[in-house]
């Protein structure tokens, strides 16, 4: 995850939920909505995940794309190490694109497909990463973006989300930051909506269902387990898109 002016402590964050975040349903859904709308196909490939956080979403990469040149970028020193270990094929790098300045040499204009997947919410300054983060991708490179939509939760600002999008927000938010949008659109709706007022409605105690105590990758507590049990499946299926769904998906290219 990469850093806004307020500082989170993404260490510490990986340490608690990494065992919990690789079980959750809707980090698995996201990452096959991902995979179908970057289309990055059989051939060679250079995909860059933005905010990599422990590498779950290039690990799959490598297994669906096996000659893509997998690259994750994330301010989280564990998290980094974590994807290293998880992803040996790839190469990952701690750095914070909260901060202007060049890309490496050999990571400028690299990327030919990227994604920046729920790491927007956690920022004061979005709009500053999708605009330091164009510098990494080549011309006409395909950026899949994923935020949170609808209400949020008490989880959510545990962790440090500042705000949730809508359809038309984080549109104009990638028309700003000079991404020729493809379309922006509402995933998720009914299950998917329901999975998450099933979070919001546990309120704080699911920081404790989530935390991670021994680091076995099943929460704590049985009402935690049967929900990720029952909506494992739903989520599974395919998403709707629309504008109703609350988990909010761009696709967009760096054009110039």
């Amino acid at each position: 995850m990469l850093l806004g002016a307020r500082q989170d402590d993404w260490d510490r964050h990986w340490t608690d939920f990494a065992a919990r975040a690789t079980q959750n349903p809707a980090q698995a859904m996201r990452r096959r909505i991902i995979d179908s709308l970057l289309e990055v196909g059989d051939g060679p490939a250079r995909v860059l995940d933005i905010g990599c956080g422990q590498g779950d979403l290039l690990a799959e990469m490598h297994i669906r794309h096996p000659r893509a040149e997998l690259h994750g970028i994330d301010c989280s020193r564990h998290g980094v190490e974590a994807a290293r270990e998880k992803v040996p094929h790839g190469t990952f790098a701690q750095r914070d694109l909260m901060a202007s300045g060049d890309p490496p040499a050999e990571r400028a204009a690299w990327a030919t497909h990227a994604v920046c997947s729920e790491v927007l919410e956690h920022l004061d300054e979005p709009q500053a990463l999708l605009t330091n983060a164009r510098a990494y991708l080549a011309r006409g490179c395909r950026l899949v973006v994923t935020v949170p939509g609808g209400p949020m939760s008490a989880f959510d600002r545990h962790i440090g989300h500042r705000r949730h999008f809508t359809v038309d927000a984080l549109w104009q938010m990638l028309e700003a930051s000079g991404f020729a949008v493809e379309r922006v659109m509402g995933l998720g709706f009914p299950f998917f909506n329901l999975y998450r007022l099933v979070v919001i409605s546990r309120g704080e105690r699911l920081v404790g269902d989530l935390s991670a105590g021994s680091g076995a990758p099943q929460p704590r507590s049985f009402p935690a387990r049967i929900a990720m049990g029952a909506f494992r499946p739903l989520l599974a299926l395919p998403q709707p898109r629309g504008r109703r769904g609350w988990q909010v998906v761009a696709v967009a290219r760096r054009e110039t």
